[in-house]
């Protein structure tokens, strides 16, 4: 893997997509930041970082990632780190009972589950995302956890839309940000 810095690997593997999924909504489109080994390698390592504490010791029982963006950096984040991976999903996607929470994100409603049997009480979690935009979406996945008897390490994301406040959503965990626009 080359010395590339992850500002540079984003300028590179990071296109904006105007429009989408609605008009006014700026799209950040990661499939050639995924696409790209040594970028995706360096953002994944990255993203690993938050789930270890100062000595580099891993210090998190699960990764979870939230559908669908957040799948894809998750489980990868999971085997860097030696843990067990958890998907957060839209309803309906789970096949066995679930926890269930509704929030608001920057352009609609949401609904998430996750598997009631996807935490032992007291794991402690690294939750992965790529994008925070208001926060909705890790809070709600926040409060699943809490709902499974889990404790939230760390919030880590490759992308954090600053105007937007979703920072304001985390109260007291701990954010990783890779770039904040």
């Amino acid at each position: 893997m080359t010395a590339e810095s992850l500002d540079a690997i984003f300028d590179r593997l990071i296109r904006d997509i105007p429009d989408f999924p609605q008009p006014g909504v700026m799209f950040k489109d990661i499939t050639p930041l995924l696409a790209d080994h040594d970028g995706f390698t360096a953002v994944v390592q990255a993203l690993a970082a938050a789930g270890r504490d100062e000595s580099g010791a891993v210090c998190v029982d699960k990764v979870i990632g939230m559908e669908a963006r957040g799948f894809i950096l998750a489980a990868p984040v999971a085997l860097a780190l030696g843990v067990g991976f958890v998907p957060v999903r839209k309803p309906g996607k789970l096949p066995s009972a679930t926890y269930a929470v509704s929030y608001s994100l920057e352009y609609g409603e949401a609904t998430l589950e996750m598997h009631t049997d996807a935490l032992v009480p007291g794991e402690r979690v690294l939750l992965i995302d790529d994008v925070l935009a208001t926060g909705g979406t890790a809070a709600a996945t926040a409060s699943l956890v809490a709902q499974g008897g889990g404790v939230v390490h760390a919030l880590a994301v490759l992308m954090e839309l600053s105007f937007l406040h979703g920072r304001g959503a985390l109260g007291e965990t701990p954010l990783l940000s890779l770039r904040t626009l």
